[in-house]
């Protein structure tokens, strides 16, 4: 799995001191630029890893983050999709473990050629560190990450 630090994220730095102000955290921002129209899709979550998006939320930042990308863009022929990670949300980059720090997560460790599940405890730009249920500590290297997700819970259905 490789690891593309946000500050790389075109126009990432722009955008996230306004989710973060509203109480969120952008997790996601590609711009795709064509002839007739930019599209635009963002993840967003909660800064809470206990707490679900909704549409509401995913609206209240809608509203703040198009007017400032179309700002920037210097367009209004936009077209913005905006989410939220989901409950069984793929990890594709791996500066994500630092957003959702507390999360529970499984990620297929290819030395073990095995899942590895557990809560996300610290991650850095090389690898990230689990605890599992039984309270033991693993630290996973992004290179040996073949692919990450969230693990779903009846709960958070």
């Amino acid at each position: 799995m490789e690891y593309t630090a946000y500050k790389t994220v075109k126009y990432y730095s722009e955008c996230s001191p306004l989710v973060e102000a509203l109480g969120y955290v952008l997790v996601e921002l590609k711009i795709i630029p064509s002839k007739t129209i930019t599209k635009i899709s963002a993840v967003v979550a909660s800064k809470n890893p206990d707490e679900n998006m909704g549409v509401n939320d995913c609206a209240k930042v809608h509203r703040v983050l198009l007017p400032r990308l179309e700002a920037l863009l210097g367009t209004e022929d936009t077209s913005m999709e905006l989410t939220s990670p989901g409950i069984e949300h793929n990890i594709k980059n791996a500066a994500e473990f630092t957003v959702f720090t507390g999360r529970g997560v499984r990620v297929w460790d290819k030395e073990k050629t095995d899942w590895i599940s557990g809560t996300i405890k610290t991650a850095d730009e090389k690898s990230v560190t689990l605890e599992t249920e039984g309270g033991e500590s693993i630290t996973v290297s992004y290179e040996n990450i073949a692919k990450a997700k969230f693990i779903y819970t009846k709960e958070e259905a």
